[in-house]
C-alpha cells in the first residue's frame, strides 16, 4: 500500500491549485458514475442497488466470508446488510451456511445463479476499466492505483483492501 503521510500537503505536488484539485474530484465523480453505470441496468432488473452488487463481489471475491466479514468490508448497517442478504437469498442468488469451524457463524456462498450474475456484473466493469487502463498506459495505472489507495480510509486495515 501506497505511503499515506503526504496526505497533509507535505508533497512534491504543491503546484496542483484547489481549482485543478476540483475537477479531479469531479472526474472521479463523473468516473464513478460511468464505472457504476453499466452494472446498475443490469441491476435494475432484478430490482437491485449498489448494496446488492457489493455484497455479491465480496461474497464471489473472498473465500470463506462470513456475515461478520461482509459487514466489515461494506461498511453498513446489520439492518441493511440483512436486507439485502434477505433478498439475495429469497432470490436464490446467496446461500448462508453454517461454519464448521464456529457454528455460530454462517458462511456465504454464490449459488450457480449467484455466480453468472457476479460474473455478468464484473464483466461489465471489468471491460471498462481495462479499456480505460489501455488508454492510460501502464505508468499512468500504477500511478491511479497509487492515488487510489492513499484515498482509502486509513481505518480500514490492509486485511481488508487485500486485493492483491
Amino acid at each position: 500500500m501506497a505511503d499515506n503521510n503526504n496526505r497533509s500537503g507535505g508533497n512534491k505536488l504543491l503546484y496542483l491549485t484547489d481549482k485543478e484539485i476540483t475537477k479531479g474530484i469531479e472526474a472521479m465523480m463523473f468516473a464513478y458514475r460511468g464505472f457504476t453505470s453499466d452494472p446498475d441496468e443490469i441491476l435494475a432488473n432484478y430490482g437491485y442497488g449498489r448494496a446488492h452488487h457489493r455484497a455479491l463481489h465480496f461474497i464471489q471475491n473472498r473465500e470463506n466470508i462470513n456475515v461478520t466479514e461482509l459487514l466489515r468490508i461494506l461498511a453498513i448497517s446489520k439492518q441493511s446488510l440483512n436486507r439485502v442478504l434477505r433478498r439475495l437469498i429469497s432470490d436464490s442468488f446467496v446461500e448462508a451456511r453454517p461454519n464448521p469451524a464456529d457454528r455460530r457463524s454462517k458462511l456465504l456462498y454464490l449459488t450457480d445463479s449467484g455466480k453468472m450474475l457476479a460474473d455478468e456484473l464484473a464483466r461489465v466493469q471489468m471491460n471498462r476499466v481495462r479499456m480505460a487502463y489501455r488508454a492510460a498506459g501502464n505508468e499512468a495505472v500504477i500511478g491511479f492505483r497509487q492515488v487510489l489507495e492513499n484515498l482509502i480510509s486509513p481505518e480500514y486495515t490492509r486485511q481488508e483492501q487485500d486485493y492483491d
